[in-house]
């Protein structure tokens, strides 16, 4: 089909320049055509194959015209691209310059922060191994400060316990015995009152040195708090070798000490339990140890005692009676008694002391010395001694109405109820509500409370004073008094101790001597001397001899109930002394 179409074009073409040829020839007529051309031997197929070099060359030419024109079409189209490419290069080398631009200064920044990190890092470093350093410190110290104690570097009650259990252990296994000694330091509280903490901490610190030097290194001497200790002495062949180890610690730490210029004396009160007669377990051997310091407390003699079992059943009566106290006051079983103080050269009534008794409904009647202590160690003492004097104040009232003259109400008054904030309006207080002039009323406080702290002592004293209660100085001798504050003391009676009233006859020269030194110093300083504790003729006579004019005790009367001390009122009080 396509060669067919070629040969029609041509046939076209050819007779087209046939009518061109007579169309420009004169004579244009067809026969002049057709003459002429057969004289020049051309027929339609010699005239086709004239014609077609032509129209190829046309063709040719027209092609390549065509194809310039498309070339300078392409030419301009080219530009145009190449000038976009060439814009969208430059655009983009820009782009590409920028953005290593951005690339290296996000690189710089980055390395710099790098550089910044590693050194913090190597500072950090450092810091964390200082920090490490102190925290292993820190840690060490506090390991060591929870097993031992701050004041003499003793391991302490944790510590005791721990190594209590592994030296049993070793005992079973070994089949040894091993014994612990609960010590406990006879008038460390008086010192430690009188003369203030810091004297207190220094003896023990010295007490803790002087154990230490009793035992050997294979043994434990730990502090318990304030003024007990506990030693564990391992491997112990008997009984007979541990009493001469407690020997040894009551005669060592015993000896004098000199502290702060002064020379200090105490005592040891040791109990001792045995590994595994008296328990097999570290919390059994400590507390019957305890028990039997206890025990050795009561007793006289010997400063050490073993554990026997019968001692457990003071112990468990002791833990009643703490029980008992509180519910003692809300059950009114707490009961004054009142004992006279005589004149000793006439015999009259001066006065008289209030005196506290438990009337407890198993145990029965009993002293202050089987409850007073208990209840000063847990706190009740504060309560029970409000109560006594607001007691003895409302019974002396109950006598002044009845027209019993009554010179003085002696009631004694605790450390501890007398360092408390508010001891003054408690004073106030009852005797607003009992209606008792004052100086009906005198305070017997101890030595030692009124030494503890000597500034704030006076300052209560001289208040009470001012209010019109009389301050008798009890068991006096028996503590560390400054007499420089004796002398400013607004103190009005000196009570001799009943311990030194009874050395006149046991222990002669030494206890006449201090009761000679008592009454000069009491009548020097002006205050009245009272003796406690008289029992027979002979002290009434030493006493009387050496012008000691006041006292108290059964030989002039035991301690009476309310209603017998009235009856002894109406028949002995003749007046009220000027």
């Amino acid at each position: 089909m396509r060669n067919l179409g070629r040969k029609k074009g041509v046939r076209s073409e050819a007779r087209k320049m046939l009518f061109r040829e007579s169309a420009d020839s004169p004579a244009s007529d067809p026969q002049t055509v057709v003459e002429k051309n057969r004289r020049k031997n051309l027929t339609p197929v010699t005239m086709f194959d004239q014609v077609r070099p032509a129209k190829e060359a046309r063709r040719a030419f027209a092609d390549q015209r065509m194809r310039e024109a498309a070339h300078s079409d392409d030419i301009r189209q080219m530009r145009k691209q190449l000038k976009k490419l060439r814009q969208s290069e430059v655009a983009s080398r820009e782009d590409i310059l920028l953005t290593a631009m951005r690339m290296q200064s996000t690189f710089d920044s980055h390395l710099a922060k790098l550089r910044e990190a590693n050194e913090n890092l190597v500072i950090a470093s450092v810091d964390t191994q200082m920090m490490a350093d102190k925290v292993k410190k820190i840690r060490d110290q506090m390991s060591y400060m929870a097993h031992h104690d701050f004041l003499t570097g003793l391991p302490n009650r944790k510590l005791l316990e721990e190594r209590l259990t592994q030296a049993i252990s070793l005992a079973r296994r070994h089949g040894t015995r091993l014994a612990v000694l609960f010590i406990d330091l006879d008038r460390f509280k008086t010192i430690n009152d009188s003369l203030g903490h810091a004297t207190g901490d220094g003896l023990l610190r010295l007490v803790a040195q002087r154990l230490l030097s009793s035992v050997r290194a294979s043994d434990t001497v730990s502090r318990q708090g304030g003024d007990e200790f506990v030693l564990v002495l391992s491997e112990v062949l008997d009984v007979h070798a541990v009493a001469k180890v407690a020997d040894k610690i009551c005669e060592t730490v015993s000896a004098n000490y000199t502290l702060a210029g002064q020379e200090l004396h105490i005592g040891t009160t040791i109990g001792i339990s045995m590994y595994p007669d008296d328990g097999v377990h570290a919390e059994a051997l400590i507390r019957h140890a305890d028990v039997a310091m206890y025990h050795g407390k009561k007793s006289l003699g010997s400063n050490y005692s073993f554990f026997k079992p019968e001692m457990t059943v003071r112990a468990v009566q002791r833990q009643k009676v703490e029980a008992d106290l509180y519910r003692a006051l809300a059950a009114q079983e707490f009961q004054l008694y009142y004992q006279p103080q005589v004149d000793l050269l006439t015999g009259r009534i001066v006065g008289v002391e209030a005196l506290i008794r438990w009337r407890h409904p198993e145990l029965g009647l009993l002293l202050p010395r089987a409850f007073i202590p208990i209840a000063e160690e847990c706190g009740a003492i504060v309560p029970i001694g409000r109560w006594v004097l607001h007691e003895a104040c409302r019974q002396t009232m109950t006598w002044l109405e009845a027209g019993l003259a009554v010179p003085v109400i002696a009631v004694n008054i605790s450390a501890i109820e007398f360092e408390t904030a508010d001891f003054m309006e408690s004073v106030c207080a009852i005797l607003l509500d009992t209606r008792l002039e004052p100086h009906y009323v005198e305070l017997e406080i101890t030595e030692s409370a009124l030494m503890k702290n000597a500034k704030a002592t006076m300052n209560v004293l001289q208040e009470l004073k001012r209010m019109g209660i009389r301050i008798a100085i009890d068991d006096f001798g028996t503590g560390y008094s400054s007499l420089s504050y004796l002398q400013r003391f607004p103190v009005d009676t000196l009570k001799i101790d009943h311990s030194f009233v009874e050395g006149i006859e046991a222990d002669g020269a030494d206890c006449n001597v201090l009761i000679n030194l008592v009454v000069d110093l009491g009548h020097s300083l002006g205050h009245q001397v009272i003796a406690e504790g008289i029992e027979t003729a002979a002290q009434l006579k030493y006493l009387v001899d050496h012008l000691c004019l006041k006292g108290q005790g059964n030989y002039f009367s035991e301690p009476l109930s309310a209603d017998q001390f009235a009856t002894v009122l109406q028949a002995r009080l003749s007046d009220r002394p000027a």
